[in-house]
């Protein structure tokens, strides 16, 4: 399993790795520098400070946890994406093997050609893209995915599953029955209620999700359904324990625990 950095804003990639371990946790997905739309990140940037890239990469070794993903990379139309070459840079030295990517772009042929780009660059620093399909984007679905991959005939680009998404995105069924394409490289975790409003939606995403079990998804037959290998990302950012005063350490422990509740139950 891996730990993704939502999970515990709170911290830095260093710090997270230190978390990940504690946890049984093998992995980390991290921001490679702090983003102002989450909640109480610590100023940090690893792409332009080289002494945070060294304690990051001392920490991953010191605690035998490797990065799994690299976030944040979104392709917006006016998207430069020979911009993205020092985050890449950073990522590659850090041993990331994928770059997560949002869609925004409206234009579908500018989009495809953005992603044809963006995979000729991460290429160059031997990472893959793993596009993370979310309602409010313009890749919204896993079906809707697998068709922008398609038009790229691009092998090196796959998908980020996230749970949270194939519910809201309003293709349960195909999504669960497409989520064992070999272009799946990554399943996210995390748990909600049934149905949420609209409005709601990018709120749940980045600020408060349930713990697995405390809601209505099915987590064990997403877990099942995955390809043998396919890390699993935990992805709960819970706004209500970090206004509480809980800890990063007890904030991840709570959500690698039922996470692991929920898998061992089926």
């Amino acid at each position: 399993m891996s730990l993704d950095h939502i999970t515990v804003t709170d911290t830095t990639p260093a710090q997270l790795a230190g978390l990940a371990a504690a946890t049984g946790c093998s992995g980390i997905c991290p921001f490679l520098h702090s983003m102002a739309v989450l909640p109480a990140m610590p100023e940090y940037d690893l792409i332009r400070d080289p002494a945070a890239r060294r304690a990051t990469r001392d920490a991953l070794a010191a605690n035998g946890v490797t990065v799994d993903l690299i976030y944040p990379f979104t392709l917006a139309g006016r998207t430069v994406v020979a911009d993205f070459a020092p985050a890449l840079e950073a990522g590659a030295e850090l041993g990331a093997p994928l770059a997560n990517v949002l869609c925004y772009d409206r234009d579908p042929a500018r989009r495809t050609e953005k992603l044809i780009e963006l995979a000729e660059l991460a290429a160059s620093f031997d990472i893959g893209l793993a596009i993370e399909f979310y309602p409010p984007s313009q890749v919204r679905t896993l079906a809707e995915t697998l068709a922008e991959i398609d038009r790229t005939a691009r092998a090196d680009i796959g998908v980020t599953a996230d749970l949270l998404h194939i519910v809201r995105g309003g293709e349960l069924e195909q999504s669960m029955a497409l989520l064992s394409d070999p272009r799946v490289r990554l399943g996210q975790i995390a748990d909600g209620p049934a149905d949420m409003p609209a409005e709601r939606i990018e709120w749940e995403a980045g600020i408060q999700r349930l713990l697995p079990g405390e809601g209505a998804f099915d987590i064990a037959a997403f877990a099942a359904t995955l390809a043998p290998g396919i890390p699993l990302s935990i992805e709960v950012p819970q706004q209500s324990a970090l206004d509480a005063g809980m800890s990063s350490l007890d904030r991840a422990r709570a959500a690698v625990d039922a996470t692991l509740g929920r898998l061992e139950a089926r």
